[in-house]
């Protein structure tokens, strides 16, 4: 068993502040929630699953809210306590992983508490470092909060940032976490970035079938910020037996009809 390593002391660290309020997302909760309700009217009835483990991007709400939404609506059917919510790093160098040691993450539905059972769960097994600056700017998990708060009242928030960490040791953290019950857990990733549309469906195409097939060779051309993370939970959801379920996948030039430079989203559940 690993001792964990902190730049600062083991305790809870106040709140998570919510940096990318009104840039990523709306700043207010009565604009999502009219986003949601709008995307919801657009979808059809809710898939009767049990989600173990969510993917989702993480890019603005106005380009992959709806394929975020098409994964996150699903999560209540799980009635998780808590969930993990697991992104890469985009601003800060992260050797390793960056586990939130948070009283509450703030989002524009209110504070969501901390979940320190998971918390001490995770830090028992595994080595962390804490990178504060890593959290305040990191989008990737930060765009997911407003979801979970929307759509899971009471739920509880962990967040983790990896860098270079392996896809083996990370699916050894998921399986970790989903040993502790009422857990959910969240995969956040983009797939490929800034080809034209066409490029952009033949390599994120193969990202889709490593999640459909449950197949990690799949990976090796498929282009996404956090292909880490796929990779983790295909790994676990081939050891659980989970199945797969895509929920949605556009790229950001179906949404502004901009085709020459797109980014790829997915939504998808493990069940």
């Amino acid at each position: 068993m690993s001792r964990l390593s902190y730049q600062n002391s083991g305790c809870m660290e106040s709140i998570r502040k919510a940096g990318n309020r009104g840039k990523f997302y709306p700043a207010s909760a009565g604009e999502i929630r009219r986003m949601i309700d709008y995307w919801n009217s657009l979808t059809g009835d809710r898939p009767k699953v049990v989600p173990q483990v969510a993917v989702c991007p993480h890019a603005g709400y106005v380009y992959s809210g709806y394929t975020a939404n098409s994964a996150h609506r699903l999560i209540p059917e799980a009635k998780p306590g808590r969930v993990l919510v697991i992104g890469p790093s985009h601003h800060v160098y992260i050797e390793g992983m960056s586990l939130g040691v948070f009283d509450a993450y703030e989002t524009p539905f209110g504070l969501v508490p901390g979940d320190v059972a998971l918390t001490d769960w995770l830090r028992e097994k595994f080595v962390f470092d804490f990178s504060a600056k890593a959290h305040y700017l990191e989008h990737s998990t930060e765009t997911q909060f407003p979801f979970l708060a929307y759509y899971n009242p009471g739920i509880k928030i962990v967040e983790l940032i990896y860098g270079n960490v392996s896809p083996a040791v990370l699916s050894q953290v998921i399986s970790h976490a989903k040993s502790l019950p009422g857990t959910a857990v969240v995969i956040s990733t983009d797939l490929s970035h800034y080809y034209d549309q066409r490029t952009a469906n033949r390599l994120d195409k193969h990202c889709i079938e490593a999640v459909l097939q449950k197949d990690t060779a799949f990976l090796a051309q498929c282009e996404a910020c956090g292909k880490p993370g796929l990779d983790a939970v295909i790994r676990v959801a081939q050891a659980e037996g989970w199945q797969p379920l895509l929920t949605d996948y556009r790229t950001s030039g179906d949404v502004t009809g901009e085709f020459d430079a797109v980014v790829g989203y997915m939504g998808a559940v493990f069940y």
